[in-house]
């Protein structure tokens, strides 16, 4: 046992730990997906977050010490978006001759997505700082943590409630679109886009290229606009 712990306490004061374990969380999430046949009720990603969260609450390992092993992932994301622009380049005729319902598009599920949880959060009694905290759980994670810090949200709040927003979508932004005929992979891939992010994003690239790189457009185009219209609608509102 004593072989053991030491072989703890050497491997925990190793970043190497903690990118491997995030690794092999994710790998087993695909794994189980895959095994269940790309049903979206299992979700790769949350999965890989349930494993993780796990490991760490069994080990009493913060955040913080987690994270210093797993920034290079978190560094790879920068990379991973910028990547989006060539399956979109691929549909950029497709992308022109449908601007503006694109921006129309976008505009509408921005404002929709920041209206109904403010006013989901309002309905429950939610305070000052968790309704601010909630309003931008539709856009990609830096940018909401961005936008509720500016407005004296809790960036912390809006990061666990976009990764919320992100699962959600995919798991469950395909089977409502289905039920209510949207067939056009282009418009799904925005609507997923603009309501979950990068993870909804994922989740339509591995149905179709097309609404893959229309999610894309979607997720940053819904950031840029999320990022002007909600603080203009904060100051409106309060």
């Amino acid at each position: 046992m004593r072989d053991l712990r030491d072989i703890w306490v050497y491997l925990s004061a190793s970043p190497l730990l903690h990118l491997t374990l995030t690794l092999v969380a994710f790998q087993v999430g695909t794994w189980v997906y895959t095994k269940g046949k790309l049903n979206p009720m299992l979700n790769p990603v949350l999965i890989a977050v349930i494993l993780v969260v796990a490991f760490l609450l069994a080990t009493e390992t913060s955040y913080r010490d987690y994270f210093d092993g797993a920034q290079f992932v978190h560094f790879l994301l920068g990379a991973a978006t910028v990547a989006l622009a060539v399956p979109l380049y691929r549909q950029l005729e497709k992308v022109r001759q449908s601007a503006l319902a694109i921006l129309a598009s976008i505009l509408a599920g921005s404002l929709t997505a920041i209206v109904s949880a403010i006013g989901i959060g309002y309905i429950l009694d939610g305070s000052r700082d968790a309704l601010v905290s909630l309003a931008p759980k539709s856009v990609t994670a830096p940018v909401a943590m961005g936008i509720s810090e500016q407005l004296g949200g809790l960036p912390s709040l809006t990061a666990v409630l976009v990764i919320l927003t992100g699962i959600l979508g995919a798991m469950l932004g395909p089977i409502v679109l289905n039920l209510i005929g949207v067939k056009d992979w282009a418009a799904r891939g925005l609507a997923i886009g603009t309501a979950s992010h990068g993870i909804g994003t994922a989740r339509a690239f591995q149905i179709n290229e097309i609404a893959g790189a229309f999610s894309g457009l979607a997720m940053g185009l819904n950031a840029l606009a999320t990022a002007i219209l909600l603080p203009l609608i904060w100051h409106w509102i309060f």
